[in-house]
């Protein structure tokens, strides 16, 4: 079934017929579309416009934004929609990039720490002296990729001063190395607690950008080096000292395939 429409304009006409309104013309194409379109040369000063249904003034909407683009030069001009919180909270991590940064920079510190003792000459257990070196290479990057957002967002990074990791850590009854891989686990630990919490300030202000940068970028990560690590404990606590801490070191230089081959 067809229907048949009115022309466009009869409902601009008032006179009653099919005729278009003044300032309006209309053509017939050879495909019977009729062609209606407003003219310039109008007596009338109220068909002197075009006709349109959309009215798009981007000035007058960008007036607002304008208005509130930071005139002072300390002022960040990038800043847009980020709460004052989340910065406190981005330099919290940072802190705790400083207790990650004091736990990635003393995560990354105390690993680089534990680097230097399992290199020693005398200790001479290279595939823990080399995973800790990249665990403390990665913290370090956790840190100047939140230094990066910080810097991306216009917030202002503040560094804090760090104290001296240990540089002994033999342990009377567990060992070096299962005492570095449980101190290993509890500073990756309380590394996941401080990003959750940022997580949860993002939350609290909406900010969704701040939050899906945590989740993307760190959550996944720490919750794989966790477990990781945890399975390490494990295997140094079945071990003990001695032999299966070589065999164990072995592993970690070398990968399981190879060691059991």
């Amino acid at each position: 079934m067809l229907l048949k429409t009115a022309p466009a304009f009869a409902l601009l006409n008032t006179q009653g017929d099919n005729r278009p309104p003044s300032g309006i013309s209309q053509s017939k194409g050879g495909n019977g579309l009729v062609v209606v379109c407003a003219s310039k040369g109008s007596s009338s000063s109220s068909n002197s416009r075009s006709v349109t249904g959309v009215v798009f003034e981007p000035f007058e909407e960008v007036k607002k934004e304008l208005m509130l683009v930071p005139n002072v030069p300390q002022a960040s001009l990038a800043r847009q929609k980020y709460a004052d919180h989340c910065e406190a909270a981005i330099n919290e991590q940072i802190k705790w990039v400083l207790i990650t940064l004091l736990v990635e920079y003393n995560v990354s510190y105390v690993y680089h720490a534990m680097f230097a003792y399992f290199d020693r000459d005398n200790v001479a257990l290279k595939g823990l002296a080399r995973f800790f070196q990249e665990s403390s290479e990665e913290e370090r990057e956790h840190a100047e990729k939140l230094m990066e957002y910080q810097n991306k967002r216009g917030g202002k990074v503040k560094l804090q001063s760090i104290q001296m990791p240990l540089s002994e850590f033999d342990h009377v009854e567990k060992g070096d190395a299962l005492y570095a891989m449980e101190l290993a686990l509890s500073l990756e630990k309380l590394t996941n607690e401080k990003l959750l919490n940022l997580h949860a300030v993002a939350s609290r202000n909406n900010d969704v950008q701040l939050a899906d940068f945590v989740e993307s970028e760190f959550l996944e990560e720490q919750v794989e080096a966790i477990k990781r690590i945890a399975e390490y404990v494990a295997q140094l606590r079945r071990v003990g000292i001695g032999h299966g801490v070589w065999h164990f070191d072995k592993m970690l230089l070398h990968g399981e395939d190879e060691v059991i081959a």
